[in-house]
């Protein structure tokens, strides 16, 4: 959870995997739906920044709709549901269930939903990085703590890749819609220039959100998390979770690729 429409059916009740009907009571013990609402507001906070740099006239009524359409609440999730049940398919996921349906494990949830959500004031993130920079490099007994964290479900890495992964399926997305005459060879070497300052970017924000999230917890709690996240079936949530975040931010990504090139072309979207 750390890391940047479905038709309305009738109720109809099947007789699902076990697997399948475990991971979306994780995701749900987890609080996806929480973190993806938290999600659209950041992607249409990013759309209108997007619009003042690309689109003549910054964003427009259309714009925004359509922005507002590819961040779709409904599509977001079941993209990430997709991708999380089909990683998770041969997964013993009762000890994580059993972890996160405890107090504890809500408390942890509570926490990094509600640092999620204050990260979206640009003054608030800021802030939260501005506190990471503070403590880098000193011997914090809490930054430790972290540091442990972060290394055991590779966070910084996963998230670089991710972003990367995002930038290229955008570019592929302006060119494809005509806005840039880029081959593929060109998009891949662009993207690979970015890693470096991504990479900075990726590392400060992520600890400022974890000092937020993780401040009110207990050296302990954060020690028994970071313990889970070296189980087997602590690893493949990490994985499932990157996997199905991955795959909604590569196609909005795309999306608003493609739209803000038809944008910048003056065609309706």
């Amino acid at each position: 959870m750390f890391l940047r429409q479905i038709l309305a059916l009738p109720f109809i009740f099947l007789a699902l995997p076990a697997a399948s009907s475990q991971a979306d009571a994780l995701l749900d013990a987890l609080g996806i739906p929480e973190v993806i609402a938290v999600m659209q507001d950041e992607g249409v906070a990013y759309g209108a920044e997007l619009a003042e740099d690309l689109i003549p006239g910054g964003p427009s009524p259309s714009w925004n709709a359509t922005v507002q359409r590819i961040y779709s609440v409904e599509k977001m999730e079941a993209s990430v549901r997709e991708g999380f049940r089909e990683a998770l398919a041969d997964t013993d996921l009762d000890p994580l269930l059993a972890f996160f349906r405890t107090t504890q494990g809500q408390r942890i949830v509570r926490l990094e939903i509600s640092a999620r959500r204050a990260l979206v004031d640009e003054d608030v993130e800021e802030q939260a990085r501005a506190a990471f920079r503070n403590l880098d490099g000193s011997d914090d007994d809490r930054l430790r703590l972290l540091d442990e964290f972060v290394e055991v479900n590779d966070l910084i890495e996963a998230n670089v890749v991710g972003a990367l992964n995002s930038s290229y399926q955008f570019y592929r997305g302006l060119a494809e819609g005509g806005a840039v005459g880029m081959s593929e060879d060109e998009i891949v070497s662009d993207v690979w220039a970015q890693e470096e300052e991504t990479r900075v970017d990726t590392r400060e924000w992520l600890y400022g959100y974890l000092l937020m999230a993780y401040g009110p917890l207990e050296p302990e709690v954060i020690e028994d998390y970071t313990a889970l996240s070296r189980t087997e079936a602590g690893a493949a949530m990490n994985r499932a979770l990157f996997a199905g975040f991955d795959d909604m931010y590569g196609d909005i990504s795309y999306a608003l690729g493609l739209a803000a090139a038809r944008q910048m072309q003056g065609q309706d979207l």
